[in-house]
């Protein structure tokens, strides 16, 4: 089959099932998940379909609305406990001033955040700062701003500006897609102002993601390649997704 034939018969299957995995197209037209990532990069950017977390789905049924973050935390939960468990050997010594972005993989990390280790952490998460507001060791910062629904975090110019003046040794920022010609990238524009700003105010700069996004592009570009050090993902990454992104300059830990 024809990469063209194959594409035509994904979007045909798309617009009858509703949405469909990544790894139900690789298996239905036993091709790589790599070229299954390329097929959907063609029919989205045709606007046939548009591409969701580990999947698709006709681009009529979603404009720009996000998965809910409990549906987005029940996806690829123990490839989440994975990365969010790893990202802890990334925390700097006593004393040090982290940011931490929203989404399901950063609160899975910050429930996990040592009890030996004094740290001053800033947030414009609410589901993260609840799970460390009662630690006696952590000095807690929450960020301002108007708290989005789908995300249940801070976003806006007061955010934005919040950001701007601080400098913090490690930023630990999701994503929703990532790939070595465009970075990192997310749907809502406010939410992008604000993953910018946390990706400039800090000295280094982890990624922590599972793999489904990998290979992904969404409308708003937040980091290019080059400015982000580290991303922390798990065994579903390809190879060759893996030493693309690694030329960049890229260290990628797998969980």
């Amino acid at each position: 089959m024809y990469a063209e034939e194959r594409q035509q018969a994904i979007a045909a299957s798309v617009a009858r099932r509703g949405r469909l995995s990544v790894a139900e197209i690789a298996s239905d037209y036993a091709v790589t998940t790599e070229t299954v990532r390329r097929d959907l990069t063609v029919l989205e950017r045709a606007g046939v379909v548009r591409r969701v977390h580990g999947g698709v789905v006709p681009a009529a049924s979603l404009t720009m609305i996000e998965i809910a973050v409990a549906e987005r935390d029940r996806a690829h939960a123990p490839e989440k406990e994975r990365i969010a468990q790893a990202g802890l050997d990334l925390l700097p010594e006593d004393g040090a001033t982290v940011l931490l972005d929203a989404g399901t993989t950063l609160s899975r990390f910050a429930a996990h955040l040592p009890h030996d280790r004094k740290l001053t952490v800033i947030t414009h998460a609410v589901p993260v700062a609840a799970r460390i507001a009662g630690l006696a060791h952590v000095d807690l910062r929450l960020l301002p701003g108007r708290v989005r629904r789908t995300t249940q975090a801070a976003v806006g110019a007061d955010t934005v500006a919040a950001l701007s003046t601080l400098r913090a040794d490690v930023a630990f920022i999701g994503t929703n897609g990532v790939t070595p010609e465009h970075g990192l990238t997310t749907p809502d524009a406010d939410e992008a102002a604000t993953k910018r700003a946390m990706v400039l105010g800090a000295r280094r700069v982890v990624v922590l993601t599972d793999s489904s996004k990998i290979g992904v592009e969404t409308t708003h570009r937040f980091a290019k390649s080059g400015e982000y050090h580290m991303l922390v993902t798990d065994d579903g990454i390809e190879d060759d997704e893996r030493k693309a992104l690694e030329d960049t300059g890229v260290e990628v830990v797998i969980a």
